[in-house]
């Protein structure tokens, strides 16, 4: 009888802190624009959204990154892991880019991308909404 109650209490806290992380995930997902403008200052030392960027910079152009396959932008010489998934098939999307942001070498083993992962969830958001808005 106390191994079911425990079971009972078990299962029932994995059930509310799934819940809990759904309600959190859903908040995320709508990310703003003009937050994530400010997120994106952190990425600004690598990274431009201007489409008619000149500078050699460590990253890529994020301009229109929203459906763009992994490693195709022409003239910059990504890392041979980002070029191993881009052709695999890495696009990216929402859910890519929220994965890549969160942990960028768990999620591209061998990346170049050497900023630390943006455990905010909001702010990952966020920025996803300011880049979606780049194009």
């Amino acid at each position: 009888m106390l191994l079911l109650r425990v079971r009972a209490a078990v299962l029932l806290a994995a059930a509310l802190a799934a819940g809990a992380y759904a309600a959190r995930a859903a908040n995320a997902a709508e990310g703003d624009a003009a937050r994530g403008e400010r997120v994106f200052q952190r990425c600004y030392a690598c990274h431009s959204v201007d489409r008619n960027e000149t500078a050699q910079l460590q990253g890529p152009s994020l301009f229109g990154v929203m459906g763009r396959r992994a490693a195709a932008l022409p003239g910059f010489e990504y890392s041979k892991a980002m070029r191993a998934r881009g052709a695999a098939g890495l696009v990216w999307s929402a859910d890519t880019l929220d994965r890549f942001i969160a942990d960028p070498d768990a999620f591209v083993p061998g990346t170049a991308m050497g900023l630390p992962p943006l455990n905010d969830a909001q702010a990952r958001a966020d920025v996803i909404a300011y880049l979606s808005a780049q194009r």
